[in-house]
């Protein structure tokens, strides 16, 4: 549908793939495991913070097609938009934080 957020998959199926093969590469260091009994990884909490925002922003559209129809309420439309918006804009921080942090490693000497 145009104009309806998506969730990013290619860069979720890029991170599970790359979070499956980190264990193999930690044990060659020599270092711990992760041990699964401390709760969902990373890769979880990103998921489910971008399926709320995709969720919120597909909400702010349904909200929006009901008030352009007349049978929504402003308030409401307004409200929806407005954490919409504030989900998108907490998402893009985040990215550009993950960005940044993958940039310093990269430019990490070895």
């Amino acid at each position: 549908m145009a104009g309806q957020i998506t969730p990013i998959p290619a860069a979720l199926q890029a991170y599970r793939s790359t979070q499956a093969a980190a264990p193999a590469s930690v044990l060659a260091t020599g270092a711990q495991a992760p041990s699964a009994a401390s709760g969902p990884g990373f890769g979880a909490a990103l998921e489910s913070a971008l399926q709320v925002s995709v969720d919120q922003g597909n909400a702010a559209e349904a909200q929006s097609r009901q008030a352009i129809i007349g049978q929504g309420n402003l308030l409401d439309v307004v409200t929806a938009v407005s954490k919409a918006e504030l989900s998108l804009q907490t998402t893009i921080a985040v990215r550009d934080r993950v960005i940044q942090a993958y940039q310093d490693i990269m430019h990490m000497s070895i």
